[in-house]
């Protein structure tokens, strides 16, 4: 029996929060922009069985490994270590005032991992909420994803914008959300019914993502920076037009240039998305899409030949309204919206013709936009 199932057995709480794929809006969470997720119906499970005393007992199912610590350890750093994503939140949370119990805690995740699908959002704010709940304390969905996402950028050292953990926590099924990454205002666009999303996982990851994520966020605020030398108000590149980029940017760098360029287009194409869905207009859309994926290869320089190729091999297949790259890039997934009737004709496709490009056998997953992080309360798997 696993450690998750034993604890389970022991009369375990069983928490789940899900991945999350965003249609469009890359990169500009963390510059206080607009983006449109949708949470999907991968998870990462908790269960979680409390103690008389402060130690956090956490096993990962997926790594086969366990560690413990205690919630009362003086100035606590991460380890460099899967752990950190759960230890973080704990930090996170007494600092914010929320009193932990101690617990024993088993992890296991069917969201998969280093593919764009938000894993470590999932892992953090289902164990978050686990904890509190655990020690009986009740907790607002996002100021909980608030919470996450500080702990990912203060304990974990990822630069994340809050897109992620807010996908997790306040995610509907059914339904995108489109969110204003600064007031975190949000609305939901129902997802018509005879539309799919369907995410291909090119099954690499580049081992650059990570530094490069962080170095595009350190351009963006140079370019910040800039900016608000020479127009008032701006604290964000979401404050900073075209036009605006067009008449002032000329002493910025050319890669300043394109950064900024993806960054302020990329915004406008979320505002005309979040209409053609709407009003149900999906050609619109996959243009938009199109357009967006083009940015990003093109002006903010994350795409790679991999995610490249899927967006091209989607874009022969009839009944595929829209495909782009999502997530921070570098390998990782693509997200499609495919007619319902066509998806079996799509999976097929794909995967002939990335294999035969590539040589590597594709992970295609058709999901629904799923709720956000809650108790399990069926037991189910």
């Amino acid at each position: 029996m696993s450690t998750f199932e034993a604890l389970r057995c022991r009369g375990a709480r069983i928490y789940r929060a899900p991945g999350r794929v965003n249609l469009i809006g890359e990169h500009t969470d963390y510059n206080d922009g607009f983006v449109m997720p949708a949470a999907i119906d991968l998870y990462t499970r908790v269960a979680i069985k409390p103690r008389d005393d402060r130690i956090l007992s956490i096993h990962s199912e997926n790594f086969s490994e366990s560690c413990e610590f205690d919630l009362d350890e003086p100035a606590p750093i991460a380890r460099g270590h899967w752990s950190d994503y759960v230890r973080g939140v704990a930090v996170i949370l007494e600092c914010a005032g929320y009193r932990l119990r101690g617990a024993d805690v088993a992890i296991k995740s069917d969201v998969p991992m280093g593919a764009g699908l938000s894993s470590s959002a999932a892992i953090e704010v289902a164990a978050g909420l686990a904890m509190l709940e655990t020690s009986d304390v009740e907790i607002d969905p996002v100021e909980l994803a608030k919470l996450c996402r500080q702990a990912e950028n203060e304990f974990v050292g990822i630069r994340c914008g809050i897109m992620d953990q807010f996908s997790s926590c306040c995610g509907r099924a059914g339904t995108a959300v489109i969110l204003d990454c600064r007031s975190l205002e949000y609305r939901l666009l129902p997802v018509p019914s005879h539309v799919r999303l369907v995410i291909c996982n090119t099954m690499v990851k580049h081992e650059l993502a990570a530094s490069e994520y962080n170095t595009r966020r350190a351009e963006c605020e140079a370019a910040v920076r800039y900016f608000a030398s020479r127009l008032p108000g701006v604290r964000a590149l979401r404050d900073v037009t075209l036009d605006d980029l067009a008449s002032l940017g000329g002493e910025l760098s050319a890669a300043l240039m394109m950064r900024c360029r993806h960054v302020i287009s990329e915004n406008g194409r979320v505002a005309e998305a979040a209409n053609a869905f709407e009003v149900g207009d999906l050609e619109a859309l996959g243009s938009l899409m199109a357009e967006s994926h083009r940015s990003l290869r093109d002006d903010y320089k994350v795409s790679c030949e991999e995610l490249d190729v899927m967006v091209e091999l989607a874009s022969q297949v009839d009944g595929v309204y829209g495909s782009r790259m999502t997530g921070a890039g570098f390998g990782g997934c693509t997200i499609n919206l495919v007619n319902a009737d066509r998806v079996a004709q799509f999976k097929g496709s794909i995967t002939r013709g990335y294999q035969q490009v590539s040589g590597i056998l594709p992970e295609i997953i058709v999901s629904s936009a799923a709720n956000g992080a809650a108790r399990h309360i069926d037991g189910a798997n």
